[in-house]
């Protein structure tokens, strides 16, 4: 098993100019503050602390399926016909009314491209 490491944020600092549409300002002002480390803060969160966080209500596992179908940009249908998972129980489970298990998050992890632990 690998030991966790710590990752030191360096002084250095990059300028960084965007040109966004007024509208997405706001948004990516809150994507931005999400993504800094707080004042004080070592830089390290575990990924309990982060889903804690982050998506307060809703269990780390919906939301890493969610994600990792959105990664390989995938609708839940196609995910659906690729597993042979109905589309239903992808909905469910990604809004965490439905529990994974351990096989199906097997047949999950082929199509998307990743390990199966990250859904149990």
């Amino acid at each position: 098993m690998l030991a966790h490491t710590k990752t030191h944020l360096t002084d250095d600092l990059i300028p960084l100019t965007l040109f966004v549409h007024p509208i997405n300002v706001d948004r990516i002002k809150k994507y931005v503050a999400r993504i800094e480390p707080e004042e004080g803060s070592e830089g390290s969160i575990t990924a309990d602390e982060y889903f804690t966080k982050y998506f307060p209500g809703e269990t780390k596992e919906a939301v890493a399926l969610r994600g990792a179908r959105g990664r390989e940009d995938l609708t839940q249908k196609q995910l659906s016909e690729m597993t042979g998972i109905p589309q239903r129980h992808l909905s469910e489970m990604e809004n965490g009314r439905r529990t994974i298990g351990k096989e199906r998050a097997k047949k999950l992890a082929a199509a998307l491209h990743c390990d199966y632990r990250l859904f149990l």
